[in-house]
């Protein structure tokens, strides 16, 4: 038996060491993440679907040079993992009455393996005797609140409930957990209900703050907690600093908290996020503009707390699980970019940069490359110029997603330099003074694909190229 097993540890050693040379077909694993309302789901469905069928993926250098020959779905290799369920998320948007998918609240995966031709001078040494290679694709979908969690490592209890309800006390959406814990006797013996009462109303805070545009909704499992709903581990609440007496509640909740960092934030990052060779990041910028200055300032803090993902060296905890292990691309991607005409994506993606610059500036990305763009992964609407105060303005049109109706929207032009957005968040404005950008839901269009066509969208063809276009090009 002991034989058996080192045997087998063997051969996984001898199956990684060729992988590595290249004796065996190589992997990529791409991270797919981004906060509420990014558009995750929609992005990997539409991915998937153009690269199964390439006709709208121009930009991808291996299908405009023609050399890749064939994709396919394959099961992934991670048993434990859900599988990403591409083709009910497909259906929904291409279907006769389109609709957005389900977003996914877990962690889940997917493999599209492709076949290349060879080619250059290699392909001329080789190609009498190796046909084409394969390249495997796995495409790993999980929250960005789990990424916030990581900024859970570094703190302790008080440090973590101090931060929270500084923060929150101005905020509506937190009044009934404040007023929960208001005259609360933390040092007091545990009482579960107590606890169990306390969890369930911050929660519904997170809910509500979620809703109404904010994104520093952690912990994450709060909001998608999964096998963990009801466990000790997610039955906790801030609370002002007490004396943590043995058995208090305060005590409780302060080890309920390195629970929750040490049996949930740290699997994560081990299982999941220390693998993943190239990322991407989407970011609803659009829908931080129109709900005002404090929703772009708290996406900018959230962004930060992101890219500190990224920084191993500043991070003990990262350093370690990730034993030299770097993502070697980051893509940050402003999504929904067909609810602009497309005179105005240079702006959102300027928008993009300024909201980064700070925490880029900060980071130590040891050689990896970062990049910036604005995209659609569906593409709902179409540009038509309409006629407002006397002038021609650039619209976009689109079946609504409240009442199914067509209408034309100018949302405002967004300014040229993104400081006079950035500037007003950071001071903590109530509104925009000089602008109002309105946002609104557009439903999926309906559509007729033709013979080798994926769906419609804007860029992500070069997303893809970014993110492993240099792998399908043997790079």
């Amino acid at each position: 038996m002991v034989i058996g097993r080192l045997t087998s540890e063997i051969g996984r050693g001898v199956s990684d060491l060729g992988e590595a040379m290249s004796l065996s077909d190589p992997v990529v694993r791409l991270g797919v993440t981004g906060l509420a309302r990014a558009g995750k789901t929609v992005f990997i469905t539409g991915l998937v679907a153009n690269l199964l069928n390439r006709g709208r993926m121009p930009g991808l250098r291996a299908v405009s040079q023609g050399l890749i020959e064939g994709v396919w779905l394959q099961p992934q290799p991670d048993d434990t993992v859900p599988r990403f369920d591409f083709e009910a998320h497909l259906a929904a948007l291409t279907g006769d009455d389109p609709r957005w998918p389900q977003s996914t609240r877990s962690v889940s995966e997917l493999r599209l393996s492709f076949r290349v031709a060879r080619h250059g001078m290699l392909a001329g040494m080789l190609g009498g005797f190796r046909g084409p290679r394969r390249l495997h694709l796995d495409i790993v979908d999980y929250p960005g609140e789990w990424l916030l969690d990581l900024g859970l490592m570094d703190k302790s209890y008080a440090a973590w409930s101090a931060e929270v309800l500084d923060r929150i006390e101005r905020r509506r959406e937190a009044a009934d957990y404040l007023a929960r814990i208001a005259g609360l006797d933390a040092a007091a013996p545990l009482d579960e209900t107590v606890a169990r009462g306390l969890a369930e109303g911050f929660t519904a805070y997170l809910q509500a703050a979620r809703n109404a545009g904010y994104y520093d909704c952690t912990p994450g499992r709060f909001l998608m907690p999964g096998e963990l709903a009801g466990s000790p581990v997610l039955t906790f609440g801030p609370l002002p600093q007490a004396e943590a007496r043995r058995g208090s509640l305060y005590a409780e909740m302060a080890r309920r908290f390195d629970a929750y960092r040490r049996e949930v934030v740290r699997p994560f990052f081990r299982d999941h996020f220390a693998r993943i060779d190239r990322q991407v990041v989407l970011v609803d910028a659009l829908g931080a503009i129109h709900s005002g200055p404090q929703a772009v300032e708290d996406l900018r803090r959230a962004m930060t707390e992101i890219l500190a993902a990224f920084r191993p060296g500043r991070n003990d905890f990262l350093t370690r699980i990730l034993q030299g292990r770097r993502v070697e691309r980051i893509l940050f991607a402003a999504t929904k970019a067909d609810h602009l005409h497309h005179t105005q994506h240079p702006r959102l993606t300027a928008f993009l940069e300024a909201l980064l610059q700070d925490a880029r500036a900060r980071a130590d990305f040891a050689g990896a490359r970062t990049a910036a763009m604005s995209i659609a992964a569906l593409r709902a609407t179409v540009e038509e110029a309409l006629s407002h105060d006397g002038r021609s303005v650039d619209a976009v049109r689109g079946r609504l997603l409240d009442s199914g109706r067509q209408a034309a929207l100018y949302p405002g032009a967004l300014p040229e330099d993104p400081m006079r957005l950035l500037s007003p968040a950071r001071e903590g404005a109530e509104c925009w003074l000089d602008a109002d950008y309105r946002v609104m839901n557009f439903a999926p269009a309906r559509m007729t694909l033709r013979a080798g066509e994926g769906p419609p969208h804007i860029r992500l063809d070069r997303a893809a190229e970014f993110l492993f276009g240099d792998r399908l090009m043997g790079e």
